[in-house]
């Protein structure tokens, strides 16, 4: 069973998954990519990041910003964050399209069996929005969408098969919002 309180090395890494979102982090940062598919949810964090090439001081520090995640993530989940990466691109495109002085307006819709769907737009605080600033952002999310973005991560993704923001969101289970179980 997981300690709710602290990661260790022996634990699976699906049971961390399913209970610390925000340790399967991490572990995909690490170069773990089949954390969201369950391939190695049967695996220890120590046998999988072995598999992945990772020393006993390298799983050890790894193990130790899994912990670190999981207390951020506690502290944050009343929020939604944004990123350095992810704020210096929202600020670069404001000033080129000319919006200073306004927010990131995020918002949720269900998407049927896609998932949810996220929109990100550039807007001025509305009468009901929760607001929050993070890296120099201000973040409006209204009040119906903030019910599935709490403790939410926006991040900027610039890669070689292409770059945008993302959001990292531990309330989604699935990619199903359709109610279908799947």
């Amino acid at each position: 069973m997981v300690n709710e309180t602290k990661i260790i090395k022996e634990m699976l890494i699906g049971e961390v998954v399913n209970v610390f979102p925000a340790a399967a982090e991490v572990l995909f940062n690490e170069g773990v990519h089949c954390v969201g598919c369950g391939a190695a949810n049967h695996e220890s964090i120590e046998q999988g990041l072995s598999a992945h090439g990772k020393d006993e001081k390298e799983v050890d520090d790894i193990v130790k910003k899994m912990n670190k995640a999981v207390v951020e993530a506690k502290k944050n989940a009343n929020t939604v964050i944004i990123t350095k990466i992810a704020a210096k691109k929202v600020k670069e495109l404001m000033a080129k399209d000319k919006k200073t002085g306004l927010g990131l307006r995020i918002t949720v819709t269900p998407g049927g069996c896609s998932g949810f769907q996220y929109g990100l737009d550039f807007g001025k605080k509305k009468k009901d929005d929760n607001i929050f600033e993070s890296e120099g952002v201000q973040i409006f999310v209204d009040k119906k969408s903030f019910v599935f973005l709490k403790g939410s991560k926006v991040d900027f993704i610039d890669g070689p098969h292409g770059s945008g923001f993302t959001i990292m969101n531990p309330n989604i289970a699935s990619g199903c919002s359709c109610g279908c179980g799947e």
